[in-house]
């Protein structure tokens, strides 16, 4: 029979603890940052405003009382997504505070993960919150 080695566990230094941290500090923002731009992307054709919103929730309720069942439920399911549009229209997000976070962690992060310039563009992150990161043409 072949004995079994043990395996001892090696402590990590502090320098490795705060490497770690930082990362999870920098993947954080980043995130953040990416999940705001994506939620608040504009999108195509006529904006709708809150008022337009409340006026054609008035409508559904019109139009509820006199609909066969199956209009009802797909009146029902407008109404929902209605209301859940509004509700994220009425919410601000301070993509100021995001940005800023954004700015100084994405440097960094983009050189340990090897993310590009192109890269990020194409996520949709503006030439000029690059240039304030420090992340260049060209550059990993």
């Amino acid at each position: 029979m072949a004995a079994k080695k043990t395996r001892t566990k090696t402590a990590m230094t502090a320098e490795h603890k705060e490497a770690l941290a930082l990362g999870r500090e920098q993947g954080r923002a980043v995130r953040r940052y990416l999940e705001a731009l994506e939620a608040h992307r504009p999108k195509r054709g006529r904006k709708r405003t809150p008022e337009s919103i409340q006026k054609r929730l008035k409508q559904i309720e019109t139009q509820l009382e006199s609909a066969d069942p199956l209009t009802k439920l797909n009146l029902r399911q407008e109404r929902m997504n209605l209301q859940s549009e509004l509700a994220t229209k009425e919410t601000a997000v301070d993509l100021s505070g995001l940005e800023a976070a954004f700015v100084s962690a994405a440097k960094g992060y983009s050189e340990r993960k090897g993310i590009t310039y192109a890269a990020w563009r194409e996520a949709g992150v503006d030439a000029a919150v690059l240039k304030k990161a420090g992340v260049r043409r060209g550059a990993a």
